[in-house]
């Protein structure tokens, strides 16, 4: 299945279970649950995509597991995560994996604080402020679904980036073209993979 689009909510919680344990899809689905009660306190998700949660945002977040080998040890980075994603359901997947959730919106900051307690995730870190005021540290692998353009993302994240470090970037339609933003000696050094949830996006890779 993994070559394949997943294309519904079975597709998708089927991809998910054959890559996780029963106590992370326990976590998954709590963390669905209190995701879609909050989603009528705030606006953590689009209404509509309450239905595609699995599509459009567990099985869209678990995926970049593909691009990290499982012995892979450091700490994750995921920058603007929002509601959680990709980071929290990493964290959810891999609970002993150091997992760092950068969010400067206060209410997403409490909700991200309080999921990584409910789930306990004692390996799950928010850092409620912009990443410029983070102390850096040498992520492993950085993540990020929707934080800026590629030229801003890769200069921010670059006191944390190392010659190690994996970057693995949901871009949707977009990622070719922000590929092409960047210039061609730094290019080089990344690459677009398809998305498994969506037909027509691209997730920039580091090579």
């Amino acid at each position: 299945m993994t070559g394949q689009i997943l294309t519904d909510e079975a597709s998708a919680r089927r991809y998910v279970e054959q890559i996780a344990d029963r106590a992370a899809i326990e976590r998954l689905e709590a963390l669905i649950a209190e995701l879609v009660a909050e989603n009528q306190r705030q606006n953590l998700i689009s209404r509509p995509s309450e239905a595609q949660v699995w599509q459009r945002h567990i099985a869209d977040s678990a995926q970049l597991l593909r691009f990290v080998p499982r012995e892979t040890s450091g700490a994750w980075l995921d920058l603007g995560t929002g509601a959680g994603f990709p980071g929290l359901v990493i964290a959810a997947l891999e609970p002993e994996r150091e997992v760092v959730l950068v969010e400067s919106r206060a209410r997403r900051v409490e909700w991200l604080e309080r999921m990584a307690e409910k789930l306990a995730l004692p390996l799950c870190r928010v850092e409620g402020k912009r990443l410029e005021l983070v102390e850096p540290f040498a992520a492993r692998v950085i993540s990020a679904r929707a934080f800026a353009p590629l030229p801003k993302l890769l200069k921010l994240s670059a006191p944390f980036s190392t010659k190690a470090t994996t970057y693995l970037l949901p871009k949707g339609r977009s990622a070719a073209q922000e590929l092409e933003a960047i210039p061609a000696k730094i290019r080089r050094m990344f690459h677009v993979e398809h998305s498994l949830t969506d037909a027509e996006a691209g997730i920039i890779v580091s090579t």
